[in-house]
């Protein structure tokens, strides 16, 4: 279920996954009044990625206001070989991700939530594990905290004010 999606000529063009789409119930004087939620990814599939939550009377509409906040929502993942640089744990509320890079030829083995959200963010080969809540707010969220807590080797030796050599040393 991903569409691409243009927002101006000098972007490139972003691809959304519907994650989770819910029918809410308000319930007032004179009965019930439904309205949907939905929970979307937005990415380049090229290390950009975001996610947004949009809640409307109408389905559609629902997804047009997720898209929008999730452009709204985009960071950059630090991407080494089509995999992640290292192992990350990530934490939203009761939700807990656990990501790990895996050789080329792996594929991305995730469950279905972590996995719209790193295949938006352009990650190939990767074994990911979701722990605690199986909300798929909380682990779209605790696997965004992840992907921004990844730093390349070039970052760790830059913030260290050491060789890149070094980093791989151990030194």
């Amino acid at each position: 279920m991903s569409t691409p999606v243009r927002t101006n000529q000098n972007e490139p063009e972003l691809k959304e996954k519907l994650v989770s789409l819910a029918r809410v119930a308000k319930v007032t004087k004179g009965g019930r009044t439904f309205s949907f939620s939905a929970l979307v990814v937005v990415g380049d599939e090229n290390g950009r990625v975001g996610h947004g939550l949009g809640k409307a009377l109408e389905v559609s509409e629902s997804i047009q206001k997720a898209v929008q906040d999730a452009k709204k929502n985009m960071i950059k993942v630090e991407l080494h070989n089509k995999t992640v640089p290292h192992e990350q744990k990530g934490k939203y509320g009761a939700g807990k991700v656990l990501i790990k890079p895996a050789s080329d030829g792996t594929g991305v083995i995730a469950g279905d939530t972590v996995r719209a959200v790193l295949e938006m963010a352009g990650v190939h080969n990767v074994l990911a594990k979701s722990m605690g809540s199986s909300n798929p707010h909380n682990v779209v969220k605790a696997t965004m905290d992840a992907l921004t807590k990844m730093r390349s080797a070039k970052q760790v030796a830059k913030q260290r004010g050491i060789d890149i050599q070094k980093v791989f040393n151990g030194q």
